[in-house]
C-alpha cells in the first residue's frame, strides 16, 4: 500500500535520517516516536508528499487515496465547516462541483448531459449522496455542534477549527491516514471518540502523538526515529519502551550468560502477548499483531531527564482550602461556588471540558488574578512551585541559561547551576543558548530546573506534558510518582493522571464533582457518568 525505498533527507551536512527502506501495511496503525527535532512531522510531510527527500522514493498504490490532518488552520477560513470536510476527499469535491456548474448552465447541452451522467455515476460509487450526513456525523462526534455545521470556519475558535480539521482528515473511509498529534485541543471524551474510530479503521494509519495512552490503544507498530534511523517495531509504545529498557539493562549487564539473556527475552514477550491480546486495538482491529520475535527488542539511545522535587520542609496539615470561589471571562461564567479542601499528599487531577476555566483557577490559586467571589486560604507552611501552561512571561531577555537558571537560585556558583541544567539535558554548549530562542520542550525543562531549586512542598502544573517529548514526560511522570509532596494538576495525557492522581475534582458553570479516586476508575463510574453529563447538561444533580 505505502512503502519507502532508500530515502534519505539532508540540510546542509546535517543528516536527519538517512537510507530508510519501511513497508505500511493495510489494516495497521503505526505510532511514530522520536525526540524533539528528530524528524518526526518531516517524515510526514515526506509520506504526503509536501516535503521531497534528498533521495529515494515514497511509493504509494496508484488507486490509494490518502488523507493528511491538515496543520494550517487558516486554510478553510472562507468555507462553510460542513463543506471543509467534505472537502477532505478531493476527488469526491471535485466531482460535486464540476456538477454543480454543469447543472448551473443556462445553455445545458447534449455533452453535458453525457458528462454528467459520468459523474453521477463516480459520484454514487464514492458514497456522495451521504457526504453531508457522514460529514454531519464527524463534526458532531467531534464536538462541532449542529449549529456551527452551516458557519464559516472563521467564525470558529481555535480548538473548534482543529476538530474540524481533524473531521476533514477522517472523511471519507481513506485508504492511509496520515494524522500530526491529532489529540491536540480535545478534551477527554472526544480523545476516546477518536481511540475508538481509529482502532475499529481498517485500513493503514500512520500517526504522531506524544500521548502514550493513546499510542497504547490504537498502535499494533510503533516506528521509531533515532539518531538518523528509522526502525519499525511490532507492539504499541509500552511495548517498545519496556523492551527498549530491558535491551539496555541487558547490553549493561555483562556477566549474565547469553542463554540466560534469551531466556528473559523470550519471557518478556510472552507476557506482551498475553496482555496485548486482550487490549482495543487487538480486539476492535480483529487482528493480532506480528509475531513478535528476540529480534525486536533493541536497546535506545534516547536520554531521559533527572526530574526529582525534594521539598525543603515537611507542610503542616493546613495546606489549601477553597470557599465559594467563582470566575467569570468575558461574561461567561467559567466556574462557580467552588468548594474544597486539600490534604497533605494529596496528588489532584482538575479537570473541565473548558481548559480556560482550570488556568483562571490556578492563577487565582496563585494570585496573578482575582476570583469574581470567594476565597483562598494557603497554610502557612507551604512553598509553593507553579507551572503554568503559557510561560512566555519567563523568557523574555536574552540572558544565557546559567545566568537564567541563576537568577532564580539561592546558590549562584555556576559549577551548581551547571547540574541543574545538565540533568534537563542542557551541557556544555547547550547552557549557553538565549533564553528567549528556546523551543516549548526546552522552555517547560527550564521551568522544571527552576522549580527543582526552590524545594517546593506543594505543585500546582498546569497542562506540565505540553510540548515535551515522550522521554521528558515519562520522566516527569514518574518524579510525580515518587515525590513526597502535594499535587495539583491539569494534563489531557490519560497515562500521566492515572498514574499520579488519587484524587479527581472535575469543575464546571453547573457545579463541581469531587471524588476520592483514579482516574479510569472515575471514567468508568455509572454514577459519575450521569453526573459529569448533567453538569454539561446544565442541570446539576
Amino acid at each position: 500500500m505505502l512503502s519507502v525505498s532508500n530515502l534519505s533527507l539532508r540540510f546542509g551536512k546535517r543528516i536527519l535520517f538517512d537510507e530508510i527502506n519501511l513497508k505500511f501495511a493495510n489494516g495497521n496503525c503505526y505510532g511514530v516516536i522520536g525526540a524533539n527535532g528528530a524528524g518526526k512531522s518531516t517524515f510526514l510531510k515526506i509520506l504526503s508528499g509536501e516535503i521531497d527527500p534528498t533521495t529515494g522514493h515514497v511509493l504509494l498504490q496508484p488507486d490509494a487515496r490518502m488523507a493528511v490532518l491538515s496543520q494550517n488552520h487558516f486554510a478553510f477560513d472562507n468555507f462553510p465547516v460542513l463543506q471543509t470536510v467534505i472537502m477532505g476527499h478531493k476527488t469526491l469535491w471535485a466531482v460535486m462541483q464540476e456538477k454543480d456548474e454543469l447543472y448551473g448552465k443556462a445553455d445545458f447541452s447534449e455533452a453535458d448531459g453525457i458528462r454528467a451522467s459520468e459523474l453521477e455515476e463516480k459520484f454514487a460509487e464514492m458514497n456522495g449522496w451521504n457526504a453531508d450526513s457522514d460529514a454531519a456525523d464527524l463534526l458532531s462526534n467531534l464536538g462541532i455542534t449542529e449549529a456551527s455545521h452551516d458557519k464559516l470556519v472563521s467564525e470558529l475558535n481555535g480548538q473548534e477549527k482543529v476538530r474540524v480539521l481533524l473531521a476533514q482528515a477522517l472523511f471519507g473511509n481513506p485508504d492511509i491516514l496520515l494524522l500530526d498529534e491529532p489529540t491536540n485541543d480535545l478534551d477527554l471524551e472526544t480523545v476516546v471518540w477518536l481511540e475508538d474510530f481509529l482502532a475499529d479503521f481498517k485500513n493503514t494509519v500512520i500517526v504522531v502523538s506524544h500521548d502514550r495512552h493513546f499510542l497504547d490503544t490504537v498502535c499494533t507498530h510503533i516506528v521509531d526515529i533515532d539518531f538518523g534511523k528509522i526502525q519499525m517495531f511490532s507492539g504499541n509504545y509500552t511495548f517498545w519502551y519496556q523492551s527498549s529498557q530491558l535491551a539496555l539493562k541487558q547490553r549493561s549487564d555483562q556477566n549474565k550468560k547469553a542463554e540466560e539473556k534469551r531466556k528473559e527475552l523470550e519471557e518478556f514477550i510472552r507476557r506482551f502477548s498475553a496482555n496485548v491480546s486482550k487490549s482495543k486495538q487487538a480486539t476492535s482491529r480483529k487482528k493480532m499483531l506480528d509475531k513478535l520475535t528476540i529480534e525486536d527488542i533493541q536497546p535506545s539511545t534516547r536520554k531521559y531527564p533527572g526530574i526529582q522535587f525534594k521539598p525543603d520542609r515537611e507542610a503542616g496539615d493546613q495546606i489549601l482550602l477553597v470557599e465559594n470561589l467563582s470566575a467569570s471571562l468575558d461574561g461567561e461564567t467559567l466556574f462557580s461556588d467552588l468548594n474544597f479542601s486539600i490534604q497533605k499528599g494529596q496528588k489532584i487531577a482538575v479537570l473541565c471540558r473548558n481548559s480556560l476555566a482550570i488556568t483562571a483557577l490556578f492563577q487565582i490559586l496563585m494570585g496573578e488574578q482575582p476570583a469574581d467571589t470567594g476565597e483562598v486560604k494557603w497554610g502557612i507552611t507551604i512553598n509553593k512551585a507553579y507551572l503554568p501552561n503559557d510561560n512566555s512571561a519567563y523568557f523574555s531577555d536574552e540572558n544565557n541559561l546559567i545566568d537564567w537558571l541563576r537568577q532564580y537560585s539561592i546558590e549562584k556558583d555556576e559549577t551548581f547551576i551547571r547540574g541543574f541544567l545538565g540533568r534537563m539535558l542542557f551541557s556544555g554548549e547547550e547552557s549557553l543558548k538565549k533564553s528567549n530562542v528556546l523551543s516549548g520542550g526546552e522552555k517547560v525543562r527550564c521551568m522544571l530546573s527552576r522549580m527543582m531549586l526552590l524545594n517546593p512542598n506543594f505543585l500546582l502544573l498546569d497542562e506540565p506534558t505540553n510540548h515535551l517529548d515522550l522521554e521528558s514526560i515519562t520522566a516527569f511522570n514518574n518524579a510525580l510518582k515518587d515525590y513526597r509532596g502535594t499535587v495539583l494538576f491539569t494534563s489531557h495525557d490519560h497515562e500521566f493522571v492515572q498514574t499520579i492522581a488519587d484524587r479527581i475534582i472535575e469543575i464546571s458553570p453547573n457545579g463541581t464533582i469531587d471524588k476520592n479516586t483514579d482516574f479510569d476508575s472515575f471514567l468508568d463510574d455509572e454514577d459519575i457518568k450521569a453526573r459529569r453529563e448533567a453538569l454539561y447538561s446544565h442541570a446539576v444533580r
